[in-house]
């Protein structure tokens, strides 16, 4: 085969091995694999979860595949609704460089492939890290701001490559029939912020994950793709998406210096981009004991993209409410809580509440704040000020969610859904997923009780 970045990539995906996996590598994945479930368990509760799950259970008849947290469906089945549970209440990881949700797309198909073919943890982990790596190398190799400035949404134009890699992976291909798996993968790439405020923009990580699925294993049977779908002069994805790209960016220091460390995980369940603001109201209410009542007005600083996203938006719907920064600040600060329950209706309804986000909270572009990151001030009735700039948010690689702080949010998520012993048992699994003979073993340790 000709050495072009597809080549190479797929290369390196046929060629990677559990024990080439650098021990904070390992432990990063599994890191990620828990906060995975515990986004999709806390996903169940998600407006749209159920008419996905009626299109899940529509694709197919055969019964081989697991529901997190609910019940079996066929691959196809199983792997879509899982990307969209993991995706629907907006508290799975991001990788800012790119706005790409990687999870949705990387493990629903590679829990999938690996309960159907009883794969051990090890190649779980192998397969997991393929996908996230892949992911976001093809991400970084779009060239974003360009990519981004023609309307395209990360997560259903990349999300397939990394999806394809860990089905690849589990299924053993090689390098030849890697490569037609990321050229079917690009084949399927799709989706544009023109969605963006509707469900639709998280259906794309749940189509995403079934692009990855149909990729692999139809090119398993020898079907034959380009020989180079990312860097192809006429139609390849960093043409075609973007102005030619970076190439280099997916092979440069490939399985030396590993991209999926820069992939940030969340605490809360609200938009990616105003994380940086929920650490910062909460690291004030913490300091200064901060009560509505003693509150006289706040103002939040955003970057001018983080502005345009979330900055004017309404809050009349959960989904809205999770992307609105002036209803999110006034509800963290009536609450002192952020997670599922402050985004239904009697919370975002509430007309105190209401009045607070419009009157007392300011949200502005700060020329001074770029990114993701916020400014935030709290004046008090007594005239006192107090302050937080910062830029990343609890949960970025600057400042990771540690391993006990995941479990957490698994509990908080299946709390009322999952039995305790069966929660204490998905983290005893998956700390030690390394030492798993068959992956089934956690499998059903994830269904729905009952």
């Amino acid at each position: 085969m000709m050495s072009t970045p597809t080549h190479e990539l797929a290369r390196f995906v046929a060629g990677l091995r559990y024990e080439a996996l650098p021990e904070r590598v390992r432990e990063r994945v599994k890191d990620i694999i828990l906060d995975t479930l515990a986004s999709a368990i806390a996903g169940r509760q998600g407006d749209e979860s159920k008419q996905i799950g009626a299109l899940a259970a529509a694709l197919g008849s055969s019964r081989e595949a697991s529901v997190i947290g609910g019940e079996q469906l066929s691959l196809a089945g199983a792997t879509l609704l899982n990307g969209y549970l993991i995706t629907a209440v907006t508290v799975c990881d991001v990788h800012r460089p790119t706005l790409c949700h990687t999870t949705p797309q990387v493990v629903p198909p590679a829990l999938a492939i690996a309960e159907r073919n009883g794969a051990s943890g090890r190649d779980l982990i192998a397969a997991v890290a393929a996908g996230l790596e892949t992911t976001v190398r093809v991400g970084l190799g779009t060239k974003y701001p360009t990519f981004r400035a023609k309307g395209w949404h990360s997560p259903g134009v990349i999300g397939p490559f990394g999806g394809a890699a860990a089905a690849g992976k589990l299924l053993g291909l090689d390098g030849e029939r890697q490569r037609n798996a990321f050229g079917l993968a690009g084949s399927q790439s799709a989706g544009t912020f023109a969605h963006w405020g509707t469900p639709t923009i998280k259906f794309h990580q749940s189509r995403g994950a079934l692009s990855g699925l149909l990729a692999a294993p139809l090119a398993e049977t020898g079907f034959l793709s380009s020989m180079e779908i990312l860097n192809h002069k006429d139609g390849g994805l960093f043409n075609a998406y973007s102005d030619g790209g970076n190439p280099e960016a997916v092979t440069t220091e490939l399985g030396e210096r590993w991209e999926l460390e820069t992939i940030a995980l969340r605490l809360w369940p609200a938009a990616s981009s105003i994380q940086t603001v929920i650490t910062g109201l909460f690291h004030l209410m913490q300091e200064h004991n901060l009560e509505p009542k003693r509150i006289a007005s706040v103002r939040v600083g955003l970057s001018k993209t983080v502005y345009d996203m979330h900055g004017t938006l309404a809050w009349n719907d959960k989904f809205k409410a999770l992307l609105s920064t002036a209803y999110v600040t006034a509800i963290v600060l009536h609450d002192g809580r952020c997670w599922l329950e402050q985004f239904e209706p009697r919370r975002f309804q509430d007309p105190v509440v209401g009045a607070f986000a419009r009157e007392k909270v300011k949200v502005e572009i700060d020329p001074k704040v770029e990114g993701t990151g916020a400014a935030v001030e709290i004046r008090t009735t007594d005239g006192a000020a107090h302050s937080d700039r910062r830029a990343a948010p609890k949960g970025d690689p600057s400042d990771p969610l540690t391993r006990a702080e995941i479990e957490d949010k698994l509990r908080t998520a299946a709390a009322g859904f999952l039995p305790d012993d069966s929660v204490a048992r998905i983290i005893t699994l998956v700390s030690s997923l390394e030492r798993l003979g068959n992956v089934r073993e956690l499998i059903a340790a994830l269904r729905a009780p009952g």
